[in-house]
């Protein structure tokens, strides 16, 4: 029986892969099919239910997931849009607790006003994970991608902490409105506080070590130990590892090349695991989630989880259209920035997918103090679940199409990030050169070397500039980079062949293999950046 059960968690992981690979090849959103996936397989006799532990989620999933994202979040992009961050992260996530919450008290016969704010509180955060990476792939302006990267970020330390007040008023344990104020204030201080704390030691440690995998295992415990040390004194876990991600992230650059080398692509691959085996789960909660509802009709489930999805997504409308004005009165940085218009804010107010973590609160409801059951809790449950599924299926799948009808793009950014690279690398190119020759007029070094080194120098000045044409002339003609890289490419592919000859006629050894086999790829990686 115990080798069974292990049979199935290792099917899990191999099942969201497999389905994730065919996402991707299908060009596909990944996400959106494993969560299909995972309802049809939840349909599947002999599959047995997979019930989300609140636990291994929060204490798992999350923090390895949000610590990836605010690694690779621009701290300078999020600080110039923090007013529109911060009115979604917080803000919406609050009107959203009070707006569902007194729809589905109205709605639902018998459902107490405080379980209703925990079912508001559970729904509020959106998972920004399937839109974002439907923003990056059809290239949104990057201001909209940030803000919505930011939301992501922090608005599950908002729902949370409503979560946990709506909770202890819910189950009777005595609660103030000033007391639920003061609770989020102390959790996200005193988060942020562990975060700023915990950062400067762990960069401090990484950039000392000179050992690019024990830099990297430093990197992944990080989120978890901030995570875990906020929880402890009831703080933020979300707001410490979304703060000390971004503090490391912001000073990666001081790292060794080959660390950010191995970890750029150990979190790629830990994210893309750790996503889609939450996806494929949420969709596997389906039978678990009708367990307790057998004695309700199943006409009057379907009309409260349209409402309560309509709701949430309405709420998301009616906060973003009015209060887009705020931030543009309250910062001058934000005035001087561009206008999303309708178009804009209409993408995101559509934005809006939950995920994983209202599930993962939703499992996580206790009995009362008294022992009894939590009121509603299936019901609960239920609607927590089919808006996560609504918003995902409806708002998912639309997302893209939506933006392609309104042809928001960033293709002037793109053109001006291009620009400024060219001259970025105009410069350190001259840099180079410059301390080349000094270095030549000290050393008297080798001619053929230090022409060598000049002409590289000059490739990579012109490499931005000639991708501005994509790689092509006036007349269409091969420019000479993308010549130079074409003809590079062949020549390492018939080196590669040379090497894995002689290793198969066991003239080098395999650990000759490895090592010259590395030295060709991070060649062939330089050549691909473009």
């Amino acid at each position: 029986m115990e080798t069974t059960h292990a049979l199935w968690l290792l099917a899990i992981p191999v099942g969201a892969l497999a389905v994730a690979a065919g996402a991707r090849r299908a060009g596909l959103p990944a996400p959106l099919i494993l969560v299909i996936a995972g309802l049809g397989f939840s349909f599947v006799p002999g599959v047995p239910e997979f019930e989300l532990d609140p636990e291994f989620v929060l204490y798992v999933f999350l923090p390895p997931l949000l610590f990836a994202a605010a690694w690779q979040s621009s701290f300078s992009n999020l600080r110039d849009n923090v007013w529109s961050i911060g009115l979604l992260s917080v803000g919406l996530v609050l009107f959203t607790v009070f707006a569902v919450g007194y729809a589905a008290h109205l709605l639902v016969p018998g459902l107490p006003l405080p379980a209703a704010f925990v079912l508001g509180a559970i729904v509020a955060p959106p998972d920004a994970v399937a839109a974002v990476s439907v923003a990056q792939r059809l290239g949104l302006p990057r201001r909209t991608t940030t803000v919505l990267v930011g939301e992501s970020l922090f608005n599950d330390a908002t729902a949370l902490t409503a979560f946990r007040v709506a909770l202890i008023a819910a189950t009777g344990a005595g609660f103030t409105l000033m007391e639920g104020v003061g609770r989020f204030l102390f959790a996200a201080a005193v988060g942020a506080a562990v975060g700023l704390l915990l950062g400067p030691p762990l960069h401090w440690l990484r950039t000392r070590l000179k050992d690019p995998l024990v830099e990297n295992g430093i990197a992944l415990v990080a989120p978890f130990a901030a995570y875990l040390l906020a929880e402890t004194v009831h703080a933020s876990g979300v707001i410490a590892v979304v703060v000390s991600g971004l503090y490391l992230g912001h000073r990666a650059t001081e790292s060794a090349a080959v660390t950010r080398l191995i970890g750029r692509s150990f979190w790629k691959v830990m994210v893309f695991l750790l996503e889609s085996v939450v996806f494929l789960l949420i969709g596997l909660q389906l039978p678990p989630v009708v367990h307790g509802l057998s004695d309700r009709s199943w006409q009057q489930l379907a009309w409260w989880a349209v409402a309560v999805f309509a709701v949430t997504v309405a709420a998301r409308f009616v906060w973003v259209f009015p209060a887009s004005r705020l931030p543009r009165l309250l910062s001058r940085r934000e005035r001087e920035s561009e206008d999303p218009g309708w178009r804009g804010l209409t993408v995101v107010s559509w934005a809006g997918m939950r995920g994983v973590v209202s599930l993962a609160a939703a499992f996580a409801i206790p009995f009362t103090a008294s022992g009894e059951p939590f009121p509603g809790r299936d019901l609960i449950l239920f609607l927590t679940f089919t808006t996560v599924l609504g918003t995902l299926l409806v708002q998912g799948l639309t997302f893209p199409a939506l933006i392609r009808v309104l042809r928001i793009g960033g293709d002037r950014e793109r053109y001006t990030d291009t620009v400024a690279e060219a001259g970025a690398q105009h410069a350190a190119a001259r840099a180079a050169l410059e301390r080349l020759e000094e270095l030549n007029a000290a050393e008297a070094l080798d001619a053929a070397v230090v022409e060598r080194l000049r002409q590289l120098a000059e490739h990579r000045q012109l490499r931005a500039w000639e991708r501005l044409g994509g790689g092509t002339g006036p007349a269409g003609e091969e420019v000479p980079t993308a010549t130079y890289r074409r003809l590079r490419r062949e020549m390492l592919a018939a080196e590669r062949e040379v090497f894995v000859r002689m290793r198969d006629e066991r003239r080098i050894d395999d650990a000759v293999l490895t090592r010259v086999m590395h030295e060709l790829d991070l060649e062939e990686v330089a050549l691909d950046r473009d």
